[in-house]
């Protein structure tokens, strides 16, 4: 499983168009790709990959790659992406032996679990010492002008699913095994990128898409159209970088256990 195939395969085709129209999902690529770094020769993971396509990224950029998700509908979604078999999760378990992955990447899913505790033990668990894992989640923030908003507009934490409103570096750290450390942390999308965020979500094309096989809507020339704007919205970000993100990008490191010292 170290790359994808390249027969013909029009789901993955639509997955990588609407990539291609959707700033936040390349933000937030570019943000795991840099924190991941170089993963040639490296056995890794990754777990919720936008319908594949981060999966299938990944793999063009080396490594062997296993991929993992959690509902009917994402499993069967990057399935057929990848045109490889894909692992079902229960609960907080990974279903894998110890010590199985030199790297763990994964994307929005922590805030989904009720017992995000659990998951970050077995992130722990399957890593090898030295191994990394990289975790895309919301960021934790105590004020800001959009939040409200989204909640009267109905985007509340409940519509997309979390169970946690998000996180911090303090938070993270909290929730993290004795074998895992906080090894850096990096936020983004802040306040343009959001508000295009928020603006899409209450027009019903969510930014951030819950993987489902059965939506093939291709991607509409007025999307295209309207990319360039967006795009171009979402860098004025680059004029408030002393602001909190809205999303955070944090690197685990595995680090010996009282056995492996």
């Amino acid at each position: 499983m170290t790359s994808p195939q390249r027969s013909p395969n029009p789901f993955r085709e639509l997955q990588l168009a609407r990539f291609r129209v959707s700033v936040l999902k390349q933000a937030k690529w570019w943000e795991l790709s840099r924190a991941a770094g170089d993963t040639s020769g490296k056995r890794a993971l990754d777990v919720g990959t936008d319908n594949g396509v981060i999966g299938l990224l990944f793999r063009e950029r080396g490594g062997e790659w296993t991929s993992a998700d959690r509902s009917d509908q994402a499993v069967d979604a990057i399935r057929q992406t990848l045109a490889e078999p894909v692992t079902q999760l229960r609960d907080a378990t990974l279903p894998f032996p110890n010590a199985s992955f030199d790297l763990i990447v994964i994307a929005d899913l922590l805030e989904h679990l009720a017992d995000d505790r659990a998951m970050l033990a077995e992130v722990a668990r399957c890593l090898k010492v030295g191994g990394r894992a990289i975790l895309n989640v919301p960021q934790l923030k105590s004020w800001g002008v959009l939040p409200p908003l989204r909640r009267a507009l109905g985007l509340t934490d409940e519509w997309h699913g979390h169970v946690h409103a998000g996180y911090d570096e303090r938070s993270l750290r909290a929730l993290l095994p004795a074998t895992l450390r906080l090894a850096g942390a990096r936020d983004y999308v802040r306040f343009f990128s959001y508000a295009l965020d928020t603006a899409l979500n209450a027009a019903g094309a969510r930014g951030t898409e819950t993987g489902d096989a059965n939506n093939v809507r291709p991607v509409s020339g007025a999307q295209r159209l309207m990319y360039p704007a967006m795009r171009a919205f979402a860098a004025l970000d680059a004029l408030i970088p002393f602001t909190r993100g809205y999303m955070l990008v944090a690197t685990l490191e595995r680090t010996p256990g009282a056995t492996e010292a």
